[in-house]
């Protein structure tokens, strides 16, 4: 795995309520992350920084996200995840509700979720043979825009409009290592995402 110096910042603009979540049922959240955190795909590297994430959809296209800095936990509960309840992806920002702000890669999953109504759960995962294999082979996004930036935000929203067979998987082309896997649920997801390994 290669350690990008850039890896795992927020760069966009947050309003973040530091608060407890509304009572919502995340079981599966944290049981899928589970499962892709064992597998390696979401983690940290070894200066520590977080790597990889997972959400679903809640409302609308409000959704809950596993958190920022979250990679290098081994076990999630529900002070380890976000609600977005607000996004602007021209402004690059949104609003946020728990006990951490929400993953860099949010406005990543916040174009996915506004491109496709029928997405419901949205996994990003880091593995540099994955992506080596797939880059260009499978849909990418602009090599030249980077993680947590409209420019990516708006190139995810692209592909997903213009795919005709839908394979649900996005490799991100100026993101070394990142895939992003989407699907209509959570274990369909998380099945797409381990059966590349």
């Amino acid at each position: 795995m290669t350690t990008n110096q850039d890896e795992g910042y927020i760069k966009f603009h947050y309003e973040w309520i530091p608060a407890r979540l509304p009572e919502i049922k995340l079981e599966e959240l944290i049981y899928w992350r589970q499962k892709l955190y064992q597998a390696k795909l979401i983690g940290s590297y070894p200066n520590g920084i977080g790597f990889g994430n997972i959400s679903q959809r809640y409302q609308d296209n409000q959704f809950i996200i596993s958190a920022s800095a979250t990679g290098n936990k081994d076990v999630l509960d529900a002070s380890h995840f976000s609600l977005v309840d607000e996004f602007n992806l021209d402004k690059n920002w949104l609003s946020c509700i728990g006990n951490l702000p929400a993953s860099s890669e949010s406005l990543s999953h916040a174009a996915i979720y506004s491109a496709s109504p029928q997405t419901k759960a949205i996994i990003h995962i880091h593995n540099l043979q994955l992506w080596k294999k797939y880059l260009n082979r499978l849909p990418t996004s602009d090599v030249s825009a980077p993680y947590g930036t409209p420019e990516m935000a708006y190139s995810l929203q692209s592909l997903i409009l213009k795919e005709k067979s839908d394979p649900g998987l996005i490799v991100m082309g100026g993101h070394e290592e990142g895939i992003l896997i989407y699907a209509s649920d959570l274990k369909q997801a998380g099945k797409k995402a381990l059966s590349l390994i």
